[in-house]
């Protein structure tokens, strides 16, 4: 998913967006390469090694990747387990960006997604 995710931070660099990554993988210093050659600027946390590590587990992922899409007020309104596709993706953040530039409706009239 980097290049599409390489390519979101691009273009909505003046948007209301940001991109957080969660990364398991065991060799944190293997990681660090991956950060570098792959070009990841957007902020990645380190699960400890683990798909069990505390990241996942407070936020119940429980396959790799988890996406969590959230409106502007912090709200989970699209959870996907797996990618969704570059298409659908863009489809919620692009929608949530109009929103916020609107004011952004409550998420009770979103039809948010309540974490578990």
């Amino acid at each position: 998913m980097y290049p599409h995710e390489r390519s979101l931070v691009k273009r909505l660099a003046d948007k209301p967006f940001a991109l957080l990554g969660i990364n398991s993988d065991r060799d944190r210093e293997a990681l660090k390469k991956v950060i570098q050659e792959e070009q990841i600027t957007w902020p990645s946390w380190w699960n400890g090694g683990s798909t069990s590590g505390e990241i996942s587990t407070t936020w119940n992922v429980r396959g790799w990747p988890t996406l969590y899409i959230l409106d502007a007020k912090g709200v989970i309104r699209h959870k996907s387990l797996g990618s969704p596709g570059d298409e659908q993706l863009d489809k919620w953040i692009d929608a949530l960006i109009v929103e916020a530039s609107q004011g952004g409706n409550t998420s009770a009239e979103s039809g948010a997604v309540a974490p578990k």
